[in-house]
């Protein structure tokens, strides 16, 4: 007992290979950088000024009741699995539907949940069927929803009569998993849904409920067009909507359905993210990724006047809603000093005010590391950038340095709040750049085609140029380079290992991708042809041959520096056979791999009991082969 009291002994779920034994002298270190907690925006009161929102208080993210700013928040889910989305019923709010999956396996089932008895009960299936995209009439009389329960492939559309919970009617069959509900018209007997096939093309259709037919409102032979969102206006003869139709990013457009005729509202060159119309078709609320930081605009649909809403500047907006007082804003925010925290904004007050004020643990101010935004010339010209978080200055002479490497492809990397990593630059000294490489979003739509397909290694190599610049920075050491990524990020992260082997140190693989064509055997049906129009299409020779030949699976020869894979047993994305079968094959060849597999997990750790000794694991990792 008395050995084992010095050590971190890791939890029933976690299945470790490799890992030395862990000093609880270093859980005591790193625990101040743990226990900071964010607060995200759920759901508006449909009357009231009062929100559900979710936090952790302890193990997971449950969600919370908070009826004024800077309240006490009540818990009123207490589940094992986190929580972090809920619909009110708009007539009966004393019950809300949420969804809800089983150890990260993203099969989400609806629930309904009456908050005055805290009791709950399971609407859909409970196998393994993905639902979601709860919406629900205005009327209160029932809701829609997505599910791929008809064959676990094709995410088809459901109506649900609030008095018959039971009994979900089948109301369209698609193919394919990329369909989602956008928003119900007022009378509740129109729908906007929409058709994701990549990150490149989406289109927007009608759905007439009565009728069940369903109508195109983009044009279909709009090939590498992305249209997304949509809201009918109140007599349903025109609808707002996201489109980059002519042009490089997102903007938000109006296009009238008679006529055909479409109008754009913004014509910035960054991308606009989201837009919500007020309840009474007064104005737009959008808000755009501006170089990674969000801004939030106003458009009167009267006076077609756009006003910047600049009461936050430096961060980023998470999920926003507008009250049904139209005057209300609810929304997420966080910056690089702090996590994510909710406010409120009064369009006729112009009043800020701040909900929560969510604990940074022990971190101090001056703990934490501040990004830069950097950008280094690609093998090709191109310009790459990332976000730099130097070490702290406390520390002297050339500094080791973490290249964290986004998932997606299509994702991005933000100057946010890095939370825990912070002991890194903080405590161990390390720098760390978050890079944004071709196929990262943000940038326009051109950037996003540039790792398609056959092009896919050239993102590989915009990271070879970032190993190159970093030799040319005065702080930075060459010599101690840890690359890691989560996903796609794995990928990239195994890829760089074969690619450029002599130029880090170590590596760190999370939920990565080891061979595109196991890989896309192996992933959900639902999310398979998906992937195969960003990845390439396995089945056609040729692409399965460069799929072959660029994955890191058959590239292992060429690796040579001590590897760490972590992985989920139950994700559902990148199966846990990815994560084996690159393990097994690396300790065939005798290198250096350490295994961190969790039972209860899914695509990435969510749970805080494991990404702590994830973390822990990391360090160790770090000071073992970046460190020395």
């Amino acid at each position: 007992m008395g050995v084992k009291a010095q050590f971190v002994v890791p939890n029933e779920n976690l299945i470790t290979e490799n890992i030395p034994q862990i000093p609880k002298g270093i859980e005591a270190d790193v625990k101040k950088y743990t226990e900071a907690r964010s607060a995200g925006f759920v759901a508006f009161h449909p009357t009231k000024k009062e929100i559900i929102m979710s936090t952790r208080f302890g193990n997971i993210a449950q969600l919370h009741y908070l009826s004024l700013p800077m309240g006490a928040r009540k818990q009123i889910s207490f589940f094992d699995e986190p929580l972090s989305n809920a619909v009110f019923n708009p007539k009966n709010p004393d019950e809300i539907f949420f969804t809800k999956d089983d150890g990260g396996n993203e099969f989400r089932q609806i629930f309904q949940y009456d908050l005055k008895t805290l009791k709950h009960k399971l609407l859909t299936d409970g196998k393994r069927s993905q639902n979601g995209n709860i919406t629900f009439k205005k009327d209160g009389s029932g809701y829609f929803f997505t599910s791929t329960m008809r064959n676990g492939k094709d995410r088809d559309l459901y109506y649900v009569d609030i008095k018959q919970l039971d009994k979900p009617q089948l109301m369209l069959e698609v193919e394919g998993g990329g369909w989602g509900i956008s928003s119900v018209s007022h009378d509740g007997n129109h729908l906007i849904v929409s058709n994701y096939v990549s990150v490149n093309e989406s289109f927007i259709y009608q759905f007439d409920v009565q009728l069940k037919k369903l109508t195109p409102l983009t044009l279909l032979e709009d090939k590498g067009v992305v249209n997304s969102g949509g809201t009918f206006n109140k007599n349903k003869d025109g609808f707002w909507y996201i489109t980059d139709k002519d042009f490089n990013f997102a903007r938000l457009a109006y296009k009238n359905i008679k006529n055909n005729e479409v109008s754009f509202l913004s014509n910035l060159n960054w991308d606009v993210e989201q837009f919500e119309v007020s309840p009474n078709f007064d104005y737009i609320i959008y808000t755009t990724n501006e170089a990674g930081l969000s801004k939030m605009y106003h458009y009167d649909l009267k006076s077609k006047k756009t006003t910047s809403l600049n009461f936050l500047n430096n961060g980023l907006i998470g999920g926003f809603e507008i009250h049904n007082d139209n005057q209300t804003i609810g929304f997420s925010y966080s910056d690089a000093q702090s996590s994510s925290d909710i406010y409120s904004y009064d369009l006729k007050t112009k009043q800020l005010t701040k909900w929560t004020e969510s604990e940074l643990g022990g971190i101090q101010p001056t703990d934490i590391a501040l990004p830069k935004l950097i950008e280094w010339p690609s093998f090709d010209g191109l310009k790459i950038s990332g976000f730099y978080y130097p070490a702290s200055k406390k520390f002297t002479g050339k500094r080791p340095v973490i290249i964290n490497i986004h998932g997606g492809p299509e994702g991005q990397s933000f100057p946010n709040f890095i939370g825990a990593s912070n002991y890194f630059t903080n405590e161990l000294g390390v720098a760390i750049i978050y890079s944004n490489v071709r196929g990262s979003t943000g940038y326009g739509k051109e950037f996003v085609k540039l790792d398609n397909g056959f092009l896919r290694e050239n993102s590989v190599k915009d990271i070879g140029a970032l190993l190159d610049w970093i030799k040319t920075q005065p702080d930075l050491d060459a010599d101690r380079i840890m690359v890691m990524g989560g996903s796609y990020g794995g990928y990239m992260t195994l890829a760089v290992s074969f690619h450029y082997a002599d130029k880090i140190r170590c590596a760190v693989d999370i939920v990565g991708i080891s061979n595109f064509v196991t890989f896309l055997k192996n992933t959900e049906s639902y999310r398979r042809d998906l992937r195969r129009v960003e990845y390439g299409d396995e089945r056609d020779p040729k692409m399965y041959e460069f799929l072959e030949k660029i994955s890191p699976l058959n590239n292992v020869d060429k690796m040579s520096k001590p590897m760490f894979i972590i992985q989920g047993t139950n994700d559902p994305r990148v199966p846990v056979t990815e994560a084996t079968q690159m393990r097994d094959k690396l300790k065939v060849k005798g290198n250096t791999v350490w295994y961190l597999e969790a039972k209860d997990e899914g695509h990435g750790f969510r749970k805080k009991a494991n990404s702590d000794f994830q973390r822990l694991a990391m360090i160790m990792f770090m000071k073992e082969y970046l460190l020395n």
